[in-house]
């Protein structure tokens, strides 16, 4: 099990300071995640900085690119990095996807993978100099002259994770994905009831063992040996479940651990600007579901229990906040990411 930084968009000379550090601090690589920046120029940065760290877009935003732009970059991170790139995508939002994007949303699930199967094909016809022909209902692709193409790459089987949290998602993800970027927020009884029988049920239905799909997982850790250590790291943890919770897509991530109606309370507040009531909402019993607790000594062997029967990476979502904070916060857990690596390798 791989232990990657989560981080957001900063100045790509700064990007390249934290590809340095994390690479020190025992990190596997770090996840980018896309927001007012690039997570593709990221990696690229990241990874001219140093090669020795996995990189990977937790999670770009597919939709707006065609599958031709974002094959034709995912291309050249693969070269760039020797291999060490995952590509992530997500669908976003509706909202985000037509009013910021002016782009098409609708169906998501439909068109995410129909966008995976041409992605594939894009980059059969790059290695192997295949004529391009993809016919599917969202995406239809048929024109790559050679000048057109990049030509074949040392690595070329890039593996493609999608976000997927519902069951039709999940399923498709196990059809046709490598991986499934899990969302932040989730349980091990999410994981374990609903996300891996439902890969299973797209696996079989094309044939696919179940275990060829990864998982990537983001956990929030509230970490420190005493209680003023954690408590930044607890109320960031009630704030990121509290607004990820208020989506009502991720209603019943609530509702299987007996919190039902909490999502619908927490969008209620959200429409008023009344922040400090969602986070109020988010109790420590649902902290206990949704975030890992323990001190600097312990964290290791509680992500372990948690997690190393069911994935390949753990994402630590906190690793870039604890960098701006403190330094040394982040060379701490850059201790425990190397000693989690270590111990499930």
């Amino acid at each position: 099990m791989q232990v990657d930084a989560m981080a957001g968009g900063a100045p790509l000379r700064d990007v390249q300071s934290l590809a340095i550090h994390a690479h020190r601090a025992g990190f596997s690589g770090i996840t980018f995640t896309e927001g007012g920046r690039t997570a593709y120029l990221s990696v690229a940065a990241a990874a001219l900085a140093t090669d020795r760290l996995t990189y990977s877009t937790g999670v770009a935003v597919a939709f707006p690119r065609s599958p031709m732009v974002t094959a034709s970059t995912a291309w050249e991170l693969a070269q760039v990095t020797g291999g060490r790139f995952l590509l992530g995508l997500g669908t976003q939002v509706k909202a985000h996807i037509e009013r910021r994007y002016a782009s098409e949303f609708d169906p998501p699930g439909p068109r995410l993978k129909d966008y995976v199967l041409a992605l594939r094909a894009i980059f059969d016809s790059f290695q192997n100099r295949t004529p391009l022909n993809h016919q599917g209902r969202y995406y239809q692709l048929s024109l790559l002259p050679a000048m057109w193409s990049p030509g074949p790459i040392d690595h070329p089987q890039i593996p493609i994770f999608v976000s997927a949290v519902g069951p039709w998602m999940v399923r498709m993800a196990g059809e046709v994905a490598d991986g499934i970027h899990v969302h932040p927020l989730h349980s091990t009884r999410y994981i374990d009831d609903l996300l891996l029988p439902g890969v299973a049920e797209g696996a079989a239905r094309v044939g696919r063992d179940p275990s060829s799909v990864q998982l990537a997982v983001p956990v929030f850790t509230i970490v420190g040996d005493t209680e003023e250590e954690r408590a930044p790291w607890r109320s960031m943890a009630r704030s990121q479940i509290a607004f990820y919770g208020s989506t009502r897509n991720y209603g019943f991530q609530f509702d299987i651990h007996g919190f039902e109606g909490t999502s619908s309370r927490l969008n209620e507040r959200l429409k008023v600007g009344d922040i400090a009531g969602m986070n109020a909402l988010i109790t420590d019993e649902m902290l206990d579901h949704f975030a890992v607790e323990a001190s600097w000594n312990e964290l290791a062997d509680r992500l372990i229990a948690r997690y190393s029967n069911v994935a390949s990476r753990l994402i630590l979502y906190f690793a870039g906040a604890m960098r701006t904070r403190e330094p040394s916060l982040f060379e701490r857990l850059g201790e425990v990411a190397a000693d989690v690596s270590r111990r499930t390798s």
